[in-house]
């Protein structure tokens, strides 16, 4: 297994054998942060592509430090980018609902950081942001799963910080009423 500041570095040069390794390794990273994002299998896949070759464009702005954990930083560093496409692309589609489902193989694309009761209750949480609306699920996500702070996401999104806000509020409210059906279901099937 290639060390990861080889890959860096060859990525950097964009030398195409160390761009595959970088892919290969976080393919299934960047599929699951761009699927709380965009429903369409499809559509999804090519949004990952997309992330990818930007990063390997831009390898450049990637900037290693000694003493940090280089690889925490490289997938935060694509987690953005896989964020920011994402986002680009529900904009472009004017925030409409994704319809489809991810299909249940895509699950099963390996993470090193999966372990079977973190995937399933992953894959829970998922699928009730899926039924919020649109803006609501894309702050939720924002906020909740991936850390911005509403400040960012206004920009991001090119909304005030109160509706932000709101949107967050309103959100969480639907998650906690989806999660307390989805539990009395639960207790009526016994």
């Amino acid at each position: 297994m290639e060390n990861i500041n080889h890959i860096i570095k060859g990525c950097i040069h964009k030398e195409p054998k160390y761009q595959r390794l970088l892919y290969d390794r976080y393919r299934g990273f960047a599929c699951k942060v761009v699927f709380r994002y965009i429903y369409r299998y499809e559509k999804a896949i090519d949004i990952v592509t997309d992330g990818f070759v930007k990063a390997f464009n831009h390898f450049d702005n990637f900037k290693m430090r000694e003493g940090d954990d280089t690889e925490k930083l490289l997938m935060g560093w694509l987690k953005r980018i896989m964020i920011n496409c994402s986002i680009d692309e529900l904009r472009h589609s004017n925030m409409l609902p994704e319809i489809g489902g991810i299909p249940e193989d895509v699950w099963e694309i390996t993470d090193k950081y999966d372990d079977a009761d973190q995937l399933i209750l992953y894959k829970d949480l998922i699928s009730l942001i899926k039924e919020l609306p649109p803006n609501y699920h894309v702050v939720f996500n924002l906020y909740v799963l991936d850390g911005y702070s509403h400040s960012q996401i206004a920009e991001m999104m090119n909304i005030s910080i109160s509706t932000s806000r709101s949107s967050l509020s309103r959100a969480k409210a639907l998650v906690q009423k989806l999660i307390k059906n989805m539990e009395e279901g639960k207790l009526c099937r016994i």
